[in-house]
Protein backbone atom coordinates (compact mmCIF):
# COMPACT_ATOMS: atom_id res chain seq x y z
CA UNK A 1 0.00 0.00 0.00
CA UNK A 2 2.10 3.48 -1.10
CA UNK A 3 -0.53 5.49 -3.56
CA UNK A 4 -3.30 7.32 -1.88
CA UNK A 5 -6.14 5.70 -3.30
CA UNK A 6 -4.73 2.31 -1.87
CA UNK A 7 -4.45 4.00 1.71
CA UNK A 8 -8.34 5.09 0.81
CA UNK A 9 -9.64 1.81 0.01
CA UNK A 10 -7.83 0.16 2.43
CA UNK A 11 -9.80 2.86 5.26
CA UNK A 12 -12.94 2.32 3.31
CA UNK A 13 -12.67 -1.87 3.50
CA UNK A 14 -11.41 -1.86 7.15
CA UNK A 15 -14.16 1.08 8.84
CA UNK A 16 -10.97 3.31 9.48
CA UNK A 17 -12.89 6.30 8.98
CA UNK A 18 -14.03 8.09 5.73
CA UNK A 19 -12.96 11.50 6.22
CA UNK A 20 -14.97 14.43 4.98
CA UNK A 21 -15.55 12.86 1.36
CA UNK A 22 -13.76 10.57 -1.12
CA UNK A 23 -12.16 13.97 -2.86
CA UNK A 24 -10.63 15.17 0.24
CA UNK A 25 -9.71 11.85 1.75
CA UNK A 26 -7.11 11.02 -1.19
CA UNK A 27 -5.69 14.71 -1.09
CA UNK A 28 -5.24 13.93 2.82
CA UNK A 29 -3.53 10.44 1.60
CA UNK A 30 -1.53 12.02 -1.34
CA UNK A 31 0.14 14.37 1.63
CA UNK A 32 1.53 10.80 2.96
CA UNK A 33 2.01 9.31 -0.32
CA UNK A 34 4.22 11.91 -1.35
CA UNK A 35 6.40 12.54 1.68
CA UNK A 36 6.93 8.29 2.45
CA UNK A 37 10.53 7.27 1.95
CA UNK A 38 11.63 5.14 -0.98
CA UNK A 39 11.64 1.99 1.06
CA UNK A 40 9.19 2.91 3.43
CA UNK A 41 6.42 0.46 4.18
CA UNK A 42 2.98 1.69 5.33
CA UNK A 43 1.08 -0.81 7.81
CA UNK A 44 -1.83 0.79 8.43
CA UNK A 45 -3.81 4.18 7.60
CA UNK A 46 -6.85 5.75 8.75
CA UNK A 47 -9.29 9.25 9.13
CA UNK A 48 -10.13 11.40 11.89
CA UNK A 49 -10.53 14.63 13.36
CA UNK A 50 -7.19 16.02 14.30
CA UNK A 51 -6.33 17.55 17.95
CA UNK A 52 -9.49 16.64 18.96
CA UNK A 53 -10.68 18.76 21.83
CA UNK A 54 -15.00 19.05 21.09
CA UNK A 55 -17.31 18.61 18.06
CA UNK A 56 -16.30 22.63 17.56
CA UNK A 57 -13.12 22.64 18.84
CA UNK A 58 -10.55 20.59 16.55
CA UNK A 59 -8.11 20.75 13.17
CA UNK A 60 -10.66 18.78 10.83
CA UNK A 61 -9.68 15.59 8.98
CA UNK A 62 -6.08 14.71 8.77
CA UNK A 63 -5.14 10.92 7.19
CA UNK A 64 -2.85 9.25 9.43
CA UNK A 65 -0.69 6.43 8.29
CA UNK A 66 1.69 3.74 10.42
CA UNK A 67 4.56 3.03 8.75
CA UNK A 68 7.23 0.57 9.88
CA UNK A 69 9.30 3.69 10.92
CA UNK A 70 6.91 6.82 11.78
CA UNK A 71 3.54 7.70 12.03
CA UNK A 72 2.83 10.34 9.40
CA UNK A 73 0.03 12.45 9.15
CA UNK A 74 -1.55 15.26 7.13
CA UNK A 75 -3.96 17.66 6.02
CA UNK A 76 -4.34 18.86 2.52
CA UNK A 77 -6.16 22.43 2.71
CA UNK A 78 -7.10 24.94 0.13
CA UNK A 79 -4.34 26.65 0.13
CA UNK A 80 -1.27 24.93 1.80
CA UNK A 81 -0.87 21.88 3.76
CA UNK A 82 -0.16 20.40 7.00
CA UNK A 83 2.35 17.71 7.31
CA UNK A 84 3.66 15.72 10.64
CA UNK A 85 6.06 12.68 11.49
CA UNK A 86 6.43 11.26 14.66
CA UNK A 87 9.34 8.59 15.22
CA UNK A 88 8.09 5.29 16.43
CA UNK A 89 11.43 5.44 18.90
CA UNK A 90 9.38 8.85 20.45
CA UNK A 91 5.96 7.12 20.85
CA UNK A 92 5.16 6.75 24.56
CA UNK A 93 1.52 5.24 24.17
CA UNK A 94 -1.60 5.08 22.18
CA UNK A 95 -4.62 4.46 23.39
CA UNK A 96 -8.65 4.69 23.40
CA UNK A 97 -11.36 6.22 24.80
CA UNK A 98 -15.10 6.21 24.02
CA UNK A 99 -17.95 8.52 24.54
CA UNK A 100 -22.21 7.84 23.32
CA UNK A 101 -20.60 8.56 19.43
CA UNK A 102 -17.39 9.27 19.53
CA UNK A 103 -14.28 7.06 19.93
CA UNK A 104 -10.82 9.23 20.80
CA UNK A 105 -7.51 7.96 19.68
CA UNK A 106 -4.90 9.56 21.33
CA UNK A 107 -0.91 8.84 20.76
CA UNK A 108 1.18 9.99 23.01
CA UNK A 109 4.89 11.10 22.11
CA UNK A 110 7.56 12.34 24.29
CA UNK A 111 7.16 15.89 22.44
CA UNK A 112 3.03 16.02 22.55
CA UNK A 113 -0.29 14.23 22.52
CA UNK A 114 -2.44 14.20 19.78
CA UNK A 115 -6.50 13.36 20.32
CA UNK A 116 -7.97 11.64 17.13
CA UNK A 117 -11.87 11.66 16.95
CA UNK A 118 -13.77 9.12 14.72
CA UNK A 119 -16.78 7.25 15.27
CA UNK A 120 -16.68 5.02 18.42
CA UNK A 121 -17.06 1.69 16.05
CA UNK A 122 -14.20 2.65 13.77
CA UNK A 123 -12.52 3.80 16.87
CA UNK A 124 -12.42 0.23 18.60
CA UNK A 125 -11.20 -1.08 15.09
CA UNK A 126 -8.44 1.37 14.42
CA UNK A 127 -6.71 1.45 17.82
CA UNK A 128 -6.66 -2.83 17.90
CA UNK A 129 -5.03 -2.47 13.85
CA UNK A 130 -2.53 -0.06 15.60
CA UNK A 131 -1.78 -2.43 18.45
CA UNK A 132 -2.04 -5.19 16.11
CA UNK A 133 0.71 -3.42 13.80
CA UNK A 134 3.10 -2.48 16.55
CA UNK A 135 3.40 -5.38 17.87
CA UNK A 136 3.98 -7.27 14.55
CA UNK A 137 6.34 -4.33 13.51
CA UNK A 138 8.27 -4.57 16.83
CA UNK A 139 8.94 -8.21 16.57
CA UNK A 140 10.00 -8.21 13.34
CA UNK A 141 12.37 -5.46 14.33
CA UNK A 142 13.79 -7.52 16.68
CA UNK A 143 14.21 -10.86 14.50
CA UNK A 144 16.25 -8.41 12.17
CA UNK A 145 18.19 -7.58 14.70
CA UNK A 146 18.97 -10.75 16.18
CA UNK A 147 19.69 -11.83 12.44
CA UNK A 148 22.13 -8.97 12.09
CA UNK A 149 24.08 -10.07 15.25
CA UNK A 150 24.53 -13.76 14.45
CA UNK A 151 25.41 -12.79 10.99
CA UNK A 152 28.07 -10.70 12.38
CA UNK A 153 28.71 -12.91 14.95
CA UNK A 154 29.25 -15.93 12.20
CA UNK A 155 31.38 -13.29 9.91
CA UNK A 156 33.56 -12.47 12.58
CA UNK A 157 34.31 -16.14 13.49
CA UNK A 158 34.80 -16.90 9.87
CA UNK A 159 37.20 -13.99 9.56
CA UNK A 160 39.24 -15.63 13.00
CA UNK A 161 39.05 -19.02 11.20
CA UNK A 162 40.75 -17.31 7.96
CA UNK A 163 43.85 -15.90 10.50
CA UNK A 164 43.97 -19.31 12.27
CA UNK A 165 44.37 -21.05 8.86
CA UNK A 166 47.10 -18.68 7.79
CA UNK A 167 48.89 -19.03 11.08
CA UNK A 168 48.69 -22.95 10.77
CA UNK A 169 50.16 -22.65 6.98
CA UNK A 170 52.77 -20.06 8.66
CA UNK A 171 52.11 -17.31 6.71
CA UNK A 172 51.54 -15.19 9.72
CA UNK A 173 53.19 -15.26 12.91
CA UNK A 174 51.15 -16.06 16.07
CA UNK A 175 51.50 -12.16 17.67
CA UNK A 176 50.01 -10.88 14.01
CA UNK A 177 47.38 -13.95 14.57
CA UNK A 178 46.51 -12.37 17.99
CA UNK A 179 46.39 -8.81 17.06
CA UNK A 180 43.72 -9.56 14.13
CA UNK A 181 41.93 -11.65 16.58
CA UNK A 182 41.60 -8.95 19.21
CA UNK A 183 40.58 -6.39 16.54
CA UNK A 184 38.17 -8.46 15.44
CA UNK A 185 36.26 -9.28 18.94
CA UNK A 186 36.37 -6.03 19.81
Amino acid sequence: MRTAAEMYDYCQRNNFGKGVSKKWALKHFGLLEKNLDGNENILMCFCGLHNYISATKHDSTFAYAITDRRIIMGQKKMVGEHFQSVSLNNLNDITFSSGVLMGIITIDTFKEKFNVAVDKVSGRNINDAIHSVLITNSSNNQANSNNDNNERSLSIAEEIKKFKDLLDIGAISQEEYDQQKEKLLK
